[in-house]
């Protein structure tokens, strides 16, 4: 055996040889006739010049919190490794636009073990920002309470019988939110010196958010109709507006707060305090709420037999108290414990002095001056495309997105049931941020977006045919079983794995492009169309579909159709005369395949848009040019 591979060895040498002294071979490529050491000496060398290049610089710009390539030797990689050349220019800044000096924050850190466990290695990388990274999220976690609240008002309308009409008008509530791109400008440049940029806003628009919840506590049942009436929609919508008003403001200013309140090698993470502490705020203001309001929900995990009611634990009235007093008290805190100090200016961009360098130091610009970046921003060529995926990527998701728990209302599901799915959903949503950081903190978070996309189309397909299903197995004293509960906590913690792989790798994406020298206007612009585009689709489908939904009014206990019940009033008629309002077709499920068509549309659309959005240099999304700082 052993002299089998070796004739096979000599063989294999003597054809290279007769190959490289071949007159033919030779009339072509003079050079290399006598380059039999090529691969052994001239290969190797190459690859340690690129592997010593990409060590340098292969971070991308000095916002973004980047993966490193993996340090492969081109000698065992094989044949289909690819060869990459960046040339650099004679500067020695490379033709990309990416300076050294922009990537040291972003390489290695040699105080950090690799081989020790999860949590050591995590405590050593965010050494410095761990105290930055708890206000945060405790900062997001207060913006989600009054999102949680507002986002259970559908629930409750939908358990008084409102129509998909009346919750398009209150969903206006939600768009605050979609429009604080307005005067995101102003906040990011009018403010006191002395208070702090970010704090000059945060601070009133939480006080306010505290005022407003103790003064609407004692007005709020009046409006839902809880004293026998029915609830005023519109006025009801009108009240909550200035209410997520002052949360969007005080969104703005967190933003701007997250960009340098944060290293620039932990900048990444200011997208998982948003995803983590939304999350557990609108847990606490949503789910929370809706148990505790649940009389049957009490009476059966909280009080004891002797002690049943026919109340909840709390009032929407109630709630809104407590929270008033907490915004109000723990801002007192914030505001007394807490300076702003930036925090994204490294050691090594600073004057002799110790001030920050120009072209790192976050810009003091007027009112009239943000505006014009502003415009500059919207006039870049990859923002224009941004502004097209963000406002029309989730019409795909939106009759999914927008209905489904209402559809599971007026089966006969309990809100507080329906609201308890959310506690097996809440630690995974809180968890997912962090498990699929490794991919959203590196140069392509896009692509956990792309992958996730088509299978949420699919989910909503799964969706439909469950809210098809699922009255099947209704008993007969309207109540359901068990197992429905369980395929719907399976189907949703699916979904939730979609919708949060979309979202934070999105908000990674924004992170990374958004310039922390006007972080306020840029990242909150991004963000403005990000949650616009999640809300209009909603609005518009919830107002559409009573057009395609058919209802019959039908004799009870018969099949006998009497006459058409599309509107309120022939529906209540209806039922008065003792009969029963049946649905003949649900709009539902058009409106679920509508969106899931324009969906795959989209998708194939914008599939290599995106792609290119992550790979073109980070400079071409900056107003203002970086430029190396001397040492």
């Amino acid at each position: 055996m052993e002299d089998e591979k070796w004739i096979r060895r000599e063989e294999k040498k003597k054809n290279q040889k007769n190959f490289l002294e071949n007159p033919f071979f030779a009339s072509f490529a003079p050079n290399f006739v006598n380059s039999r050491n090529y691969h052994r000496t001239t290969l190797p060398a190459m690859t340690e010049r690129v592997r010593s290049r990409h060590k340098r610089r292969l971070p991308h710009t000095s916002e973004d919190v980047m993966a490193f390539e993996p340090d492969v030797d081109f000698s065992t990689a094989g044949g289909h490794f690819p060869r990459v050349f960046l040339r650099q220019d004679d500067d020695g800044e490379s033709s990309d636009g990416y300076g050294d000096e922009d990537l040291q924050h972003l390489l290695p850190d040699p105080n950090v073990d690799p081989n020790a466990n999860w949590f050591k290695r995590t405590h050593a990388t965010l050494k410095g920002d761990i105290s930055s990274i708890l206000l945060l999220l405790f900062l997001y976690l207060l913006q989600g309470v009054p999102l949680g609240l507002i986002g259970a008002i559908p629930l409750l309308l939908s358990s008084k019988h409102a129509s998909y009409s009346s919750q398009a008008i209150f969903s206006f509530a939600y768009w605050p939110f979609s429009m604080k791109l307005l005067w995101a400008p102003i906040v990011d440049s009018v403010y006191s010196k002395r208070l702090g940029r970010r704090k000059s806003w945060m601070v009133p628009c939480q006080y306010l958010i505290g005022a407003f919840m103790l003064y609407l506590s004692f007005k709020v049942n009046d409006i839902m109709g809880e004293n026998g009436g029915s609830p005023n929609v519109v006025f009801l919508m009108l009240i909550f507006l200035p209410l997520n008003f002052l949360a969007a403001t005080q969104d703005i200013a967190v933003d701007g707060w997250a960009l340098t309140m944060l290293s620039k090698k932990n900048v990444g993470y200011a997208s998982t305090c948003n995803a983590v502490g939304q999350t557990a705020g609108y847990f606490l203001g949503n789910v929370v709420f809706l148990a505790l309001e649940s009389a049957p929900f009490c009476n059966e995990f909280l009080r004891s037999k002797d002690n049943q009611q026919d109340t909840g634990m709390v009032d929407l009235a109630g709630y809104v108290f407590f929270w008033g007093w907490v915004f109000i008290v723990t801002t007192t805190l914030v505001l007394i414990l807490k300076r702003e100090v930036d925090m994204s200016i490294s050691s090594n961009n600073t004057t002799a002095s110790g001030d920050p360098a120009p072209e790192d130091e976050e810009l003091e610009l007027g009112v009239v001056e943000s505006y014009t970046v502003l415009y500059k921003i919207m006039k870049l060529k990859p923002v224009h495309y941004m502004i097209a995926i963000l406002l029309t990527g989730k019409l795909a998701f939106a009759a999914t997105d927008g209905m489904t728990s209402l559809k599971l209302i007026a089966m006969g599901i309990p809100k507080d049931r329906l609201a308890s799915i959310a506690v097996f959903l809440t630690p995974m949503q809180i968890l997912l941020p962090w498990m699929i950081g490794k991919w959203t903190a590196g140069p392509r978070p896009l692509n956990i977006f792309l992958l996730a996309f088509p299978y949420r189309i699919f989910i909503g397909g799964v969706f439909a045919a469950l809210i098809w299903w699922t009255p099947h197995f209704q008993l007969p004293d309207g109540k359901f079983e068990y197992s429905v509960y369980f395929v719907w906590i399976s189907g949703y913690m699916f979904h939730q794995l979609a919708t949060y792989s979309m979202f934070v790798s999105m908000m990674a994406f924004i992170a990374q492009i958004s310039d922390p020298r006007i972080g306020g206007t840029y990242m909150t612009m991004l963000n403005t169309l990000n949650n616009l585009g999640g809300n209009w689709p909603v609005t518009v489908v919830l107002a559409v579909t009573d057009w395609f939904t058919y209802k019959d009014c039908v004799v009870k206990g018969s099949k006998d159709v009497l006459y058409a019940c599309n509107t309120k009033v022939l529906a209540d008629q209806c039922a008065a005369g003792g009969d029963v309002c049946e649905v003949a077709i649900d709009g539902y499920f058009i409106s679920v395949a509508a969106c899931s068509v324009i969906g795959v549309i989209w998708y194939k659309v914008f599939f290599n848009k995106l792609k290119y959005l992550q790979k073109i240099p980070r400079a071409q999304w900056r107003v203002f040019p970086s430029r190396a700082v001397a040492n």
